[in-house]
């Protein structure tokens, strides 16, 4: 059985959380291998919809293993209090499995992500506020807090004291906040980490081990390509890699273990918080378009910003993931449109004013932003298509869209969301042998 990697192909909000819980039900492993608390999935089963944070979307699938991997930015608090939430709706969560080398989200992490963004001003970039870029600050400069150092209260007490030593300093003097008190946020941590210590392990030893029995792993990236810290939109993006070669690095299990990567994208295109977006819509059009998607944040209840479907984006997504499969969600939401613009290409302009056309993402942000649409108009269609299981029973100018997709972006579409439920999909291709 496969080792299969599921990664948004836009900004985020892709519908990877009902992309994810379809496949889940035929695997064995779902494993969340970047991002944090800000990464919320909806996933809607038997008409219920549940909103996931920190979970792994394949927890409400019984029978399947949820990991949180080494790569999450992982808040106890958030995740005793979604597991609480989760539990009281009827879910199971006694199939989860935590590691112990994944960051710790503290509560100095939280704070600073939001004296920090509030200090930017004009220049915020956009953050959730709940401590993921602090967290995974301190990783790289080495100081982080490790799971397994909440079951040492020795090791965590001297961390967090040496910690705030120095942001106490930046709290106080720069931001003008009261300090933290090191011994109130070591017993916070102490008492959340009584609750996880039975589902905490060594995942990346459990995962490789499933692989090699033959098992199948789902790896579930939080966020998308447009965010990743490398590859996306810089600065506007997130704190982690959310495209495929994150799996690795935030599970410990190496590429050649990977058989299939799954993009998801949405019919059209939406993004949270700041930065640009070449097709985006300020108007009737945008407005029209977050309604009847619904389009509004998991986690934050943001409005998000919407446009129309971008090619370059997703062509790029295939490119940097070495995407296997597409699934294409929230086709149903532009059902009602007589035309459907796809952008093909940009018109950027140059330092010196001149403009040129270009078909692929450019790499320099400065062209990006001043990227402007180059449509191609699709014929739109009136029918109902919601719950439609059989392709060809799709209006024909429905067809026409998604094989026009396929054409632009290089990669076969294999899965079509077409409602909000688990069973509103039409399948092409399998995923899962």
């Amino acid at each position: 059985m496969p080792g299969i990697v599921i990664v948004g192909a836009q900004w985020g909000d892709e519908g990877k959380g009902k992309a994810t819980d379809l496949i889940a039900g035929r695997v064995n492993y779902v494993a969340r291998y970047n991002g944090g608390s800000n990464a919320g999935h909806t996933v809607v089963v038997n008409g219920k919809t549940y909103a996931l944070r920190l979970m792994p979307s394949g927890i409400v699938n019984p029978g399947v293993t949820a990991v949180i991997g080494n790569g999450v930015a992982f808040d106890p608090q958030e995740l005793v209090e979604e597991k609480s939430k989760l539990e009281a709706e009827g879910i199971d969560t006694s199939h989860l499995l935590i590691s112990l080398s994944a960051q710790v989200t503290t509560p100095y992490h939280r704070l600073l992500d939001r004296v920090s963004e509030s200090h930017r001003g004009k220049r915020k970039i956009g953050t959730t506020g709940r401590g993921i870029g602090p967290t995974y600050a301190d990783k790289v400069n080495r100081v982080g807090i490790r799971v397994a150092d909440l079951f040492n209260e020795k090791v965590l007490r001297a961390k967090v004291e040496q910690n705030l030593a120095l942001k106490n300093e930046l709290l106080t003097k720069i931001y003008g906040t009261d300090p933290v008190d090191p011994d109130k946020c070591t017993d916070e941590l102490l008492k959340t980490a009584q609750v996880i210590k039975p589902y905490c392990t060594n995942t990346a030893l459990v995962l490789n081990r499933a692989l090699d029995r033959g098992e199948s792993v789902l790896f579930e990236g939080g966020q998308a390509t447009m965010l990743d810290i490398d590859h996306g939109t810089y600065p506007f993006v997130t704190s982690s890699n959310p495209t495929a070669g994150g799996a690795c690095t935030g599970t410990g299990v190496g590429p050649t273990k990977i058989t299939r990567v799954v993009g998801v994208s949405k019919a059209y295109v939406t993004r949270v918080g700041a930065g640009p977006f070449p097709t985006e819509l300020t108007g009737q059009e945008g407005d029209w378009l977050r309604e009847r998607g619904h389009e509004y944040g998991v986690v934050t209840k943001r409005p998000r910003r919407c446009g129309w479907f971008d090619a370059l984006v997703v062509k790029y997504a295939v490119m940097v993931n070495g995407l296997t499969d597409l699934v294409i969600t929230k086709l149903d939401t532009l059902t009602g449109l007589k035309k459907i613009p796809i952008c093909v290409a940009y018109d950027v302009t140059e330092p010196d004013g001149s403009t040129h056309r270009v078909t692929d993402m450019p790499v320099d942000q400065a062209e990006f932003a001043s990227a402007k649409p180059v449509y191609k108009e699709m014929d739109g269609w009136s029918e109902n298509i919601t719950g439609i299981t059989d392709f060809d029973r799709l209006p024909a100018a429905a067809q026409a869209y998604i094989r026009e997709i396929e054409n632009l972006v290089g990669c076969r579409v294999s899965l079509i969301g077409n409602g909000p439920s688990r069973s509103h999909i039409i399948r092409l291709h399998s995923i899962v042998e």
